[in-house]
C-alpha cells in the first residue's frame, strides 16, 4: 500500500461506459483500485451502469450518485453530463475502451491550466499493429487537446497487462494453504474435489458446442468436476441435462459432475482460477486473470461483426503457442477454434487433453515470462508523468 498523502496526490478521472456486462467494468475497476492502492493516486471512476459493478464488488451501492470504495471514488456518469468547472477536471483523464467523453467534460478539460494528460485506453489485442499504434497521439478536431492512445498487450512494445504487485505471490501462498483452499470450496458451496477429479471452471458466452463437449467429458476416461458460474452458459447446460441449471444445482452423467456456482466477486474469482486445473474464460478481464493463474486456459473471445474477432484470436494463439511443441500447439488451436466456432469442441477435446503435461508447463512459464514486464497500471503512470 502506498504511503503517499492522497490529499496532495494527482487525481485521475476514469470514464467507463459498460458494453459487455462485466468485461469493461471489470478491467477499469481493477485498474482504478490498483492506481489508488499502489500508486497513491486520487482516482475517480465514472460509470454509466453502476449495477454492473455490484456483482464484481458487492459493497457498491448501485443507486448512489457518489461513494468511495476501496480507495476509489465512484461517480455515476449521468446523461446529459452536468457542466464542469476546469478546476474539477482530473490531472489525468482516461476514456476506457473508446468510450466518448461528455462534451461538458471535454470543454472543461480544454479550459483547464495546465491541460490534463488524456489517455484513450484501448481493448487488449495481440495483433502486430498494436505495437505500432501504442503511444500515438491525436489532436482533438475542435479543442486544444491531445489524446494519447494506450494499448494493453503482451510484449514490451505495448502497455502491458493489469497485474497487482503481489498477485503471483498471493496465488502461490493460496495454493500452499490447505485451509484457504477448503474455505473457498465452502464459500462456493461445493465439496472439495476428490484427488482423481480433473477440475474445470467454465465461464463463457452462449455456445452450441457445449453439449458435445459435456458429452465427451461424461463419456471420457477420467473423472471431471466442472464448475459453471451463474451466467450466460446456463441455458446450454440446462439443454444438455434436460433440467433447469441454477445456482446450487448439481448434475451427474457418466464421469462428469457439474455444479452451478454463484457469480463471485473478483477476488474470489481469482482464487477459483488458481484452484482449477483448466479454466474456460471469456472477453478480456477473466482472460487475463486466467493467464496469471498459470494453468491451461480456453478463451471464448467476444464475437464481433464480420468475424473481426478471428484475427484477434489467431494472433494470440500464435503468440501464446510460440515455444510449445508443434503437436500441442496444433491441438490447442484446434480446440480453441472449435469452441469459438460453436461446433466440434467435443471431437477436439481428446487431442487437447492428450497434451495436458505440456500445456500445464507452458502455462506456468507463460505467466512467469509475462510477469517480468511492466504492468499496465505502472506503465500508465509512467506515461502520464512524461510529456506527450
Amino acid at each position: 500500500m502506498s504511503l503517499v498523502d492522497h490529499s496532495r496526490a494527482r487525481r485521475w478521472d476514469i470514464f467507463c461506459a459498460v458494453v459487455d456486462n462485466y468485461g469493461d467494468i471489470g478491467v477499469t475497476w481493477r485498474l482504478a483500485r490498483q492506481l489508488a492502492a499502489e500508486h497513491g493516486l486520487r482516482v475517480r471512476l465514472w460509470v454509466d451502469d453502476p449495477h454492473s459493478l455490484v456483482r464484481l464488488y458487492p459493497g457498491v451501492d448501485a443507486v448512489a450518485m457518489a461513494q468511495t470504495r476501496q480507495g476509489v471514488e465512484l461517480r455515476r456518469w449521468l446523461r446529459p453530463f452536468p457542466e464542469q468547472e476546469a478546476h474539477d477536471v482530473g490531472d489525468v483523464v482516461v476514456e476506457a475502451f473508446a468510450c466518448e467523453l461528455p462534451a461538458a467534460y471535454l470543454n472543461a478539460m480544454a479550459a483547464r491550466k495546465p491541460q490534463p494528460c488524456w489517455i484513450n485506453l484501448e481493448y487488449l489485442s495481440a495483433e502486430d499493429w498494436v505495437a505500432g499504434c501504442h503511444g500515438l497521439t491525436s489532436p482533438h478536431p475542435r479543442l486544444p487537446l491531445t489524446k494519447r492512445f494506450f494499448f494493453p498487450g503482451f510484449t514490451t512494445a505495448t502497455g502491458g497487462l493489469l497485474r497487482e504487485r503481489d498477485l503471483l505471490a498471493r496465488r502461490d501462498r493460496f495454493r500452499g494453504d490447505d485451509r484457504a483452499r477448503a474455505a473457498l470450496w465452502q464459500f462456493l458451496g461445493v465439496p472439495e474435489p476428490a484427488p482423481q477429479q480433473f477440475t474445470i471452471s467454465l465461464f463463457g458466452y452462449e455456445n452450441p458446442a457445449l453439449g458435445g463437449l459435456l458429452a465427451a467429458w461424461s463419456e471420457g476416461g477420467e473423472d471431471i468436476l466442472c464448475l459453471v458460474p451463474e451466467g450466460r452458459l446456463l441455458g446450454d447446460v440446462s439443454a444438455f441435462f434436460g433440467a433447469t441449471a441454477e445456482v446450487g444445482v448439481s448434475f451427474r452423467r457418466g464421469r462428469l459432475e457439474l455444479r452451478v456456482i454463484p457469480f463471485v466477486d473478483q477476488d474470489a474469482y481469482d482464487r477459483l482460477l488458481w484452484v482449477c486445473d483448466l479454466n474456460f474464460v471469456r472477453g478480456e478481464d477473466s482472460f487475463v486473470r486466467a493467464q496469471w493463474a498459470g494453468r491451461p486456459l480456453v478463451w471464448h473471445i467476444y464475437p464481433q461483426e464480420q468475424d473481426a474477432h478471428w484475427p484477434k484470436l489467431r494472433a494470440f494463439e500464435d503468440l501464446y503457442c510460440a515455444g510449445l511443441a508443434p503437436a500441442a500447439a496444433r491441438a490447442l488451436a484446434d480446440f480453441w477454434e472449435a469452441w469459438n466456432r460453436g461446433e466440434g469442441a467435443g471431437a477436439a477435446w481428446a487431442g487437447f487433453r492428450a497434451h495436458r503435461a505440456g500445456l500445464e508447463a507452458h502455462a506456468a512459464d507463460w505467466a512467469r515470462r509475462l510477469a517480468r514486464q511492466e504492468d499496465l497500471a505502472a506503465a500508465l503512470v509512467r506515461a502520464c508523468d512524461s510529456p506527450v
